[in-house]
């Protein structure tokens, strides 16, 4: 083969090999983006241990050491592996599976040597790992007039985290809705309610609170909680408001609502609906 030709192969073959390798960089550096880009999400039913800082720092602090999976009494937390949408080797449960037992000595918190889980965390009552919300009303069936409240009950904050809101039912006409109420200044997010709900597809679930809560704009102010943190009105006067109401009757704002007085004529119709109907009907 003459001297030209050896060249020419050379340089082909050199040209080919460059090529491969800046391929080869360019589908590694895509994929380890789109992983990156993966594990800094977590998904909706992915839920951290008690006293986990906010997704970011946690991810920062968190060793992947495995110490609070390791303590946890009841397997409820677990590692995420290579290939599942939480960040490789960070706690996490889901609720539907196990929840929290919000154990009253937190050993999980304890045993993380990095502080990614909050050691200030010593009440588990005050852990929010997550939000339980009502997410199908259509389908609970509370909301269509049977009695359930098994995430009522199950709650370990009952009364607090959870409440019964009753509600006249319109389809029956004669029956109540015990309709189960969530409020986020109590709610843990351990998911007992998730994992007790009897539907086949969970009815109420727990979200991680990014995106179980909204967030109010700083433009908004609440006056009534303006009023509540000065002590009083942050208007002068603060005058109180004139009802039109009926002769004798008056309204007590923030005590006992309507007042009908004594000397209030009588009304013209009876206590019992009946008898004012009777009244038309047999002209009394």
């Amino acid at each position: 083969m003459a001297g030209s030709e050896v060249k020419a192969v050379s340089r082909r073959r050199f040209l080919g090999e460059v090529t491969r390798t800046a391929c080869g960089v360019a589908l590694l550096g895509l994929g380890v983006g789109l992983y990156a880009r993966s594990a800094a999400s977590l998904p909706a039913e992915a839920i951290r241990p008690p006293g986990a800082l906010d997704e970011e720092k946690f991810l920062g602090a968190c060793i992947r050491c495995g110490l609070c999976v390791r303590d946890c009494p009841f397997d409820t937390l677990r590692l995420a592996e290579l290939g599942e949408q939480v960040a490789n080797g960070s706690p996490y449960f889901i609720a539907r599976e196990i929840p929290c037992e919000m154990c009253p000595d937190i050993p999980c918190v304890k045993a993380c040597p990095t502080g990614a889980l909050d050691h200030e965390l010593t009440n588990i009552d005050d852990a929010r790992m997550g939000l339980a919300v009502v997410v199908d009303q259509e389908n609970c069936i509370a909301f269509q007039g049977l009695r359930c409240e098994v995430c009522f009950n199950i709650c370990p904050v009952r009364g607090k985290a959870i409440t019964l809101e009753l509600r006249h039912n319109l389809r029956s006409g004669k029956h109540a809705l015990f309709i189960p109420e969530v409020h986020a200044d109590a709610c843990t997010g351990c998911g007992k309610c998730e994992k007790a709900c009897i539907l086949e597809e969970a009815a109420i679930k727990v979200l991680p609170l990014h995106l179980a809560r909204g967030k109010l704009g700083k433009h908004y102010r609440l006056g009534w909680e303006e009023k509540r943190q000065a002590g009083g009105s942050l208007v002068a006067p603060d005058r109180e408001h004139q009802y039109n109401l009926p002769e004798g009757m008056r309204y007590d704002y923030e005590g006992r609502g309507l007042i009908i007085d004594e000397a209030a004529p009588a009304s013209p119709y009876a206590d019992d609906p009946l008898e004012t109907l009777k009244r038309g009907q047999e002209g009394l």
